[in-house]
C-alpha cells in the first residue's frame, strides 16, 4: 500500500506532501526495500503487506502479554517486530515500484493501521509485567500526539516528516528489539542503588522525549505557518 503522503488530484485538490526521512538507517533501508520490491513475487500485493504489518503488531502485543508467564515469548515479540517492519515499510515501496500508487488510500490506511497496531502493542506491554501500565499509557499518548502533529503538518505544510532528527520508526524498532534482548537477561536495572523495571526507565525516557519533540515541532510549525499567512 502506498505511503506517498499526498499527490495532486484535479478533482479533489489533494496535494502532494514531500516525504522527509533523515533517520540513521534511512539510506540503507531505502536500498534494501527497493531491492526486495523489485524481486517480490507477482502475487504479493501492497495490501497484503499492510495486513502483515498490522497482524505482526497485534501478535507482538499478544506475545508481550504471554511473556508475563514465560519470558521466552519475548523472542516471538522480536520476530513479530521484524515482520512488522517488513510489512509496514515494504508496502509503499512495492506500490511505487509497480506504479500502483493510491496516495489518499495508502496514506489513510497506513496510518490508521499504525494507530490500531500501536494501541495493541502498548496494551500488550501494559499486561506484560515488564513495566507499569501508566508508563505504557504515557507512551501511547505521546505517540498519538506526535502522530497527529505529523498528519497535520502533512496537510498544512505539504511535508510528511517520517523521522524526527536521527530517529524514525526503524530506529524505534531496533531499540525495542535491543530492550527485549536485555529483558531476557533481567527485567530490572539499578540506578544510584535503586532497582527499577528496565522498561519503566526506557518508557519514561521515550515518553518524555516524544512529548518534548511534539512541543518543539508544534511551535516551529506554528511559527512557520504564522509567517506564511500574515494578517493583511
Amino acid at each position: 500500500m502506498s505511503t506517498n503522503a499526498m499527490t495532486s488530484d484535479n478533482t479533489s485538490g489533494f496535494r502532494n506532501a514531500r516525504r522527509i526521512n533523515g533517520s540513521l538507517t534511512a539510506a540503507m533501508e531505502k536500498r534494501a526495500l527497493l531491492w526486495m520490491a523489485r524481486r517480490a513475487p507477482a502475487w504479493v500485493t501492497s495490501d497484503q503487506l499492510t495486513l502483515l504489518g498490522l497482524a505482526a503488531q497485534f501478535f507482538a502485543g499478544l506475545a508481550y502479554a504471554l511473556a508475563r508467564f514465560d519470558a521466552q515469548a519475548l523472542l516471538l515479540v522480536i520476530f513479530c517486530i521484524a515482520l512488522n517492519w517488513l510489512g509496514d515499510s515494504l508496502d509503499g515501496t512495492l506500490a511505487r515500484v509497480r506504479g500502483q500508487e493510491r496516495p489518499r488510500y495508502g496514506f489513510y490506511v497506513d496510518h490508521v493501521v499504525d494507530i490500531f497496531g500501536s494501541a495493541a502493542l502498548m496494551l500488550g506491554l501494559a499486561c506484560s509485567g515488564f513495566l507499569h501500565w501508566q508508563i505504557a499509557l504515557a507512551m501511547l499518548i505521546a505517540f498519538l500526539l506526535l502522530s497527529a502533529e505529523s498528519y497535520l503538518a502533512s496537510y498544512t505544510l505539504s511535508r510528511f516528516e517520517m523521522s524526527q532528527g536521527l530517529f524514525g520508526p526503524t530506529e524505534i524498532r531496533l531499540l525495542l528489539i535491543a530492550g527485549n534482548i536485555a529483558l531476557l537477561r533481567s527485567p530490572y536495572s539499578n540506578i544510584f542503588g535503586h532497582r527499577f523495571l528496565l522498561f519503566d526507565i526506557g518508557g519514561a525516557v521515550a515518553s518524555a522525549g516524544m512529548l518534548a519533540m511534539v512541543i518543539v515541532v508544534a511551535i516551529r510549525h506554528t511559527a512557520q505557518l504564522y509567517r506564511q499567512e500574515p494578517i493583511r
